[in-house]
């Protein structure tokens, strides 16, 4: 196989264009090639206004180790075709079916690969299944009802459900769990288009039809998916799992357990805390929701405030400040809308979201500060959940149950007594879902963070305005608290992939192995991998 990298086409271009501008970089016609696929795609807008898209193309032609031994074009190279490939099964005998606590990537994954394989997994879901829980989570957005088992952290698909459904990742993949992980996600549903996307996404209206699709074929191939199936508590017998128990009362025997329960499952990590499991706190970060309007965006990625044959603009920014904190921009939702995230009483987070679309009045992306165990108040390895409690009742405080909002002129100047300047932002308004009075009001958001936490984001967002022309206008909206980011629990695990307690998988975001849908449906694979090469599966044998 031959790969061509640097296919650029202007943006009015046909699929034929790609053909023909690949055999021209071979010195081919576009007949002698056999076959050929596309296997990234990518935005050049380097030269704004005059923007170019950007393949990578794997093709096949007759002779190709005669075309590549005279060549010295480096856009021209020989590729492998790497497959993922699941693991010859192990000889243990599994008594019992291999029981998975959550049902977020990381659990549906791995749920999804051993009910494939014979394993008969039990995927245990504190919250509702995806369609109750789309009804759940509007309820609560529409008239304040919290339910606390099923919310924009908990239930079927998990955080990343209600989020703009990004799918890129940074993981080292050498495996092609990566590739699988997408390739399973097409067939349940999501628009082909993720395979070769430099930054595909899915959006919170398709990923929840994935989702049940990934159900259905895990309930097919005779797994099994309980939901409002809380695991109260772990049965452990000389550091062996033997057992859980389930909404406090049902006992469900095994000796294998995965734990995907994301990272909002503090009830849990204070459970496996008294039980002795093996963690620690880790870094995480914090910050605030900030909303620029998406034509802005589009201006200043694209050269022009928008353009029908472009999406809405994305941005990655980062920022060090003088102390060495790093401020940075996290799950950005082009075209999205703020929500309240929240998954405890009196206590209030927000997150990003997007559709498919993308086509909302702004563009919003978490600011976020990284904070680690010397910001916490003691070194227990729960510190971490109890500096985000703090930081979630405070803004549950300053918005009286409302998200609160502060424009950025006035959070800056509460912070350092200076006002931000207005120059480009004008008459625009934070953009939330549900638009429903009383989603959200303007407060204090400026008491919500520690001194340090905002002082740093006041230089970070003034630094990236030096070179983002725009970005900290003083119009620009803040929203808090953005407290979700990642787990600030490690759960420890060895090379096996069990804890101490053996037969117990920690796995994904939640045990803080992952961080994102795809990292973490790449780790679920991991832990089914790991459960396979030890164990037989049911495939010859009745329980």
């Amino acid at each position: 196989m031959i790969r061509i990298s640097q296919i650029k086409l202007p943006l009015s271009h046909s699929r034929e264009d790609i053909i023909y501008k690949a055999a021209k970089i071979l010195r081919v016609t576009p007949d002698d090639i056999l076959s050929w696929q596309i296997v990234r795609r990518s935005i050049d807008a380097r030269k704004k206004p005059d923007i170019m898209i950007v393949y990578s193309v794997d093709v096949s032609v007759e002779s190709e180790e005669k075309l590549l031994a005279g060549c010295r074009n480096a856009q021209i190279q020989a590729v492998a075709d790497v497959r993922y490939s699941f693991p010859e099964e192990g000889t243990e005998i599994l008594r019992h079916r291999p029981v998975i606590i959550g049902a977020g990537p990381a659990g549906l994954l791995c749920g999804f690969l051993l009910a494939k394989h014979g394993y008969r997994p039990i995927i245990l879901e504190r919250g509702k299944c995806v369609e109750q829980r789309q009804a759940d989570v509007e309820k609560f957005w529409r008239e304040g009802v919290l339910d606390v088992s099923s919310n924009v952290q908990f239930g079927e698909g998990g955080a990343g459900t209600f989020s703009d459904g990004k799918l890129n990742t940074l993981v080292r993949d050498k495996a092609g769990r990566n590739r699988e992980v997408l390739q399973i996600l097409v067939e349940a549903g999501a628009p082909e288009e993720i395979l070769f996307d430099a930054k595909p996404h899915i959006g919170t209206d398709i990923l929840c039809k994935v989702v049940r699709n990934l159900r259905e074929s895990i309930t097919k191939w005779g797994g099994e998916i309980r939901f409002d199936a809380q695991v109260m508590d772990i049965c452990c017998r000389d550091r062996q799992v033997t057992g859980i128990i389930v909404k406090g009362s049902e006992a469900i025997k095994c000796e294998t357990v995965v734990l995907a329960v994301g990272h909002s499952a503090r009830d849990t990590f204070e459970m496996l805390y008294k039980r002795g499991v093996p963690m620690e706190a880790k870094a995480f970060a914090v910050g605030l929701r900030m909303e620029h309007p998406r034509r802005l965006i589009d201006a200043i990625q694209y050269g022009v405030p928008e353009h029908p044959l472009l999406p809405a603009a994305s941005y990655k920014v980062t920022a060090r400040t003088a102390s060495g904190r790093g401020v940075y921009s996290f799950c950005m939702c082009p075209g999205g809308y703020v929500v309240n995230a929240s998954s405890e009483p009196d206590r209030l987070a927000v997150n990003g979201m997007s559709y498919s679309g993308r086509d909302g009045d702004n563009s919003n992306s978490a600011m976020i500060v990284t904070v680690g165990p010397d910001d916490y108040e003691d070194d227990s390895p729960l510190a971490g959940v109890a500096f985000q409690r703090r930081l979630e009742e405070r803004a549950y405080r300053a918005g009286k149950g409302a998200v609160p909002v502060e424009r950025y002129t006035d959070y800056k100047y509460a912070v350092t007594g200076i006002k931000a300047e207005e120059s480009v932002i004008r008459r625009v308004y934070p953009d939330f879902m549900p638009a429903v009075k009383g989603a959200y009001c303007m407060a204090a958001v400026h008491d919500i963070l520690p001194d340090t936490v905002n002082q740093a984001l006041v230089e970070g967002i003034e630094l990236i305005g030096r070179t983002v022309h725009g970005f900290a206008d003083g119009g620009a909206y803040l929203s808090g608290v953005e407290s979700r980011t990642s787990s600030p629990v490690k759960i420890m695990r060895d090379e096996t992939g069990q804890s101490a307690v053996r037969g117990l998988y920690p796995c994904g975001e939640g045990a803080g192995y992952a961080g994102g849908i795809t990292s973490a449906a790449m780790d679920g694979m991991l832990i089914a991998e790991k459960i396979r090469t030890k164990y037989r599966s049911f495939h010859e044998r009745q329980l």
